[in-house]
């Protein structure tokens, strides 16, 4: 069970830095099975300290992780929040959409994210009607808003940046 955990983490982290390095990731079909199939669940206790700051650099380390993880990401356009200072990144995950917000800098990042309640209900002095839970993520310059309840999706996202640090 250990090696399992190992040799997904090994694999997470060498997708982070060929990210990082500006490598275009695809990782083979084969791979993305393995995790799913011999890993099982996303070891968030690992992928969480190990994965963290290499994924939050930008997008596309998190496509890379996100894609490591077993899901599969495509782009689906950008979107505005009145809330937020930048603009976001849809990306289809798994068919679900997730908001990733990127900012020039982690302090930049932190002034949004501390205007949103713990329970997501508010952002400042807005109060969004959501579609769904919301669930907010954020690690380095990169905050994320997920608007569902897909465990597979909240594991990933979890194992990724850690736990949510607001919604439901």
């Amino acid at each position: 069970m250990r090696r399992k955990y190992l040799v997904t983490s090994t694999l997470l982290v060498l997708a982070f830095l060929l990210a990082a390095c500006g490598g275009q990731l695809t990782p083979p079909s084969n791979v993305a099975e393995a995790v799913n199939t011999a890993a099982g669940p996303v070891n968030t206790a690992v992928a969480s300290t190990a994965v963290q700051t290499a994924a939050a650099m930008d997008l596309n380390g998190l496509v890379a992780a996100l894609q490591a993880a077993g899901v599969t990401v495509e782009s689906a356009g950008t979107v505005e929040q009145p809330f937020f200072s930048v603009p976001g990144q849809t990306l289809k995950v798994n068919g679900q959409e997730v908001q990733a917000y990127v900012y020039d800098t982690p302090q930049a990042m932190e002034t949004d994210a501390a205007q949103v309640s713990a329970d997501g209900s508010t952002i400042g002095t807005n109060m969004p009607s959501w579609t769904s839970d919301p669930h907010f993520y954020k690690a380095g310059p990169l905050l994320i808003l997920y608007l569902g309840q897909d465990q597979k999706i909240l594991d990933i996202l979890s194992g990724v940046f850690g736990p949510q640090f607001a919604g439901r």
